[in-house]
């Protein structure tokens, strides 16, 4: 990289003439002159882009990601799929996120989490697991639809703004490798890569691992959720020191029962991380109260 370097006066620029001496490169072009360059480029690489942009939106107009309607922007919802989605928004239970039915004020705990408090510290999520968000679960987990995490993982950001204040590391619930190769990809981690690319939070995809395979949580009941889970995840010594004393933002795609980022979060602070919060794309919730499915 050339040094940059002030040229002796000249004739017309000496000492005391009040002249400006220009700041001159290795190539002898001003510093000014090289600036101006570099924006110029910039400025044409911008155009390009979105000439390409626009370009590609002529051939392949831009649809919805849910229903394939006509959207103004490509990776979103046209407004009659964005109005299905059950938001969640407070008031709701600090520690799992669920919504209240009525509002009773802010800072409170549902029954269950006062009955049965979660490993976890708190677990935020964007929506109800029905309708639309349900349709956009399924597309992502089971029909290679890779790129709605983008979408997903940014509007997670929006609804765990207050988790994501305090993480200092991004993980996401893994899949045993024999589930894993089945599958091709885990839809957690490519939500956390979303999430860790829009909020600059560092990410490990493998610092959390599933040593156990266990069966389809589908059908069980919350008890047997919660013993199928027992011991299947772990934090090997190798990646302990990238656990160790940071608070944890675990990423999935549904929030059930919260069985299995229960035991997640057991293994991470058995790691030594100094909390674990949970945030998920949608969670399922009945006028507040949690069921199984």
């Amino acid at each position: 990289m050339p040094e940059w370097r002030i040229d002796g006066p000249d004739d017309e620029a000496g000492p005391g003439s009040g002249r400006a001496l220009p700041a001159v490169g290795a190539a002898g072009i001003s510093r000014s002159a090289t600036a101006l360059l570099h924006e110029t480029a910039a400025r044409l690489r911008l155009s390009l882009r979105t000439s390409l942009r626009g370009l590609v939106g002529i051939v392949y107009p831009p649809t919805c990601i849910a229903c394939q309607a006509a959207t103004g922007e490509a990776q979103a919802l046209c407004p009659a799929c964005w109005r299905g989605i059950g938001f969640i928004e407070r008031p709701y239970c600090e520690r799992l996120g669920t919504p209240f039915p009525v509002d009773l004020g802010t800072g409170l705990l549902s029954p269950a989490a006062i009955a049965d408090p979660p490993v976890f510290a708190r677990a935020r999520a964007v929506c109800r697991f029905d309708g639309t968000a349900r349709e956009l679960v399924h597309r992502l987990k089971y029909g290679d639809r890779v790129e709605l995490s983008l979408t997903l993982g940014r509007m997670m950001v929006q609804a765990g703004r207050e988790l994501i204040a305090d993480a200092g590391l991004v993980l996401p619930v893994p899949l045993h490798r024999t589930r894993l190769w089945r599958r091709r990809f885990n839809q957690a981690a490519a939500l956390a890569r979303a999430v860790s690319r829009e909020t600059g939070l560092p990410l490990a995809t493998t610092a959390l691992t599933r040593i156990r395979r266990t069966r389809q949580q589908v059908g069980l009941t919350r008890a047997q959720r919660a013993e199928n889970l027992q011991g299947a995840f772990h934090v090997s010594a190798a990646m302990r020191s990238l656990v160790e004393g940071r608070r944890i933002l675990l990423v999935d795609d549904v929030l059930t029962t919260g069985a299995t980022v229960n035991a997640a979060a057991r293994a991470l602070l058995r790691a030594h991380a100094s909390a674990v919060d949970v945030l998920t794309f949608a969670r399922v919730v009945t006028d507040g109260r949690e069921i199984t499915t």
